[in-house]
């Protein structure tokens, strides 16, 4: 298998913080995203930004990805897997879990050398599809798994299709389900039930807040300053959003009952971000210019 620079990827220093790495996988979730961009190879990149960040974002896994990046690995080194995988597998070492991850979709699966380095390993891609890996309980007992889904399927309800034990299983999928809530699959464990216990998977516009879902909105400095209406993705869909005149970034807007499912439904929170767009023509840099000369030097002093 083929080392992966995981850090490069994301176009990051190995020194990079939580809040970097949190950063750098927006912005690049956000260009390659299949629904977005038309670029070529645009899907693999996506799937290759979820999977650095699946690396990264979890302190065990990054730990045990940059002892194996001390040793001098460059992309596209072949790198020799001892038996058992580098770091004993994903899962922090409790025997009665392996999880199970709804991949398919955007995400896709991850590469060998992820899953040689963590053990069986996640989609981010916030797909419907699945795969699933299962450890047996012990004898007499119930298999425990865990099985995360996007927050589509969360929002929607509906049903996922994964492979235990070298079977293939439609589950079904309450709208609404919570984190840490349970499935129970009756006689389907090798010595017992199959229990699998929900988690939300990574997804590259929303962060869930509770029941509320937060999504950053990136707005050209004119539209937070003379206010615009801009099409939002939502779970349900995209919607047109009223952005007031004079905004400032940090500002947060609230689309009531656009959160998950629930009694009382959860809201999403837009979180409105300015950033200025790189000047690419002559008439570009001259509206810069232009602007410049309109606010002066002491626009900071208001």
């Amino acid at each position: 298998m083929q080392f992966k620079d995981y850090y490069e990827t994301l176009g990051l220093e190995p020194s990079a913080g939580e809040a970097e790495i949190k950063t750098a996988y927006r912005r690049l979730a956000r260009k390659y995203h299949p629904d977005v961009s038309k670029e070529a190879g645009a899907e693999e990149k996506f799937k290759a930004v979820n999977e650095a960040y699946e690396a990264l974002r979890d302190p065990q896994k990054r730990t045990a990805y940059d002892q194996l990046r001390a040793r001098g690995y460059r992309p596209g080194d072949e790198v020799q897997a001892p038996p058992g995988g580098f770091g004993g597998g994903y899962g922090g070492g409790n025997p009665d879990f392996e999880e199970i991850f709804a991949g398919g979709g955007a995400g896709g699966g991850f590469s060998d050398f992820f899953e040689n380095l963590f053990g069986r390993g996640r989609s981010a891609g916030g797909g419907f599809g699945g795969n699933a890996g299962a450890r047996p309980a012990p004898p007499r007992g119930d298999t425990r798994a865990k099985l995360a889904i996007s927050l589509e399927l969360v929002h929607e309800g509906g049903s996922v299709r994964i492979s235990v034990n070298n079977k293939t299983l439609d589950v079904r999928v309450p709208k609404g389900i919570r984190p840490g809530q349970l499935i129970r699959l009756a006689g389907q464990g090798t010595h017992g039930d199959l229990l699998l216990e929900i988690e939300y998977a990574a997804h590259p516009q929303f962060e869930v807040d509770g029941r509320n879902v937060i999504h950053v909105l990136p707005l050209a400095p004119w539209e937070a300053a003379l206010g615009a209406t801009i099409s939002v993705p939502t779970l349900g869909g995209p919607v047109d959003l009223k952005i007031p005149a004079n905004s400032e970034a940090g500002r947060k807007l609230r689309l009531r009952g656009r959160g998950l499912p629930g009694t009382p439904a959860g809201d999403q929170i837009v979180e409105l971000e300015v950033l200025a767009p790189r000047p690419q023509t002559d008439a570009q840099h001259e509206a810069y210019e232009t602007m410049r000369v309109a606010f002066g030097e002491d626009w900071r002093r208001e």
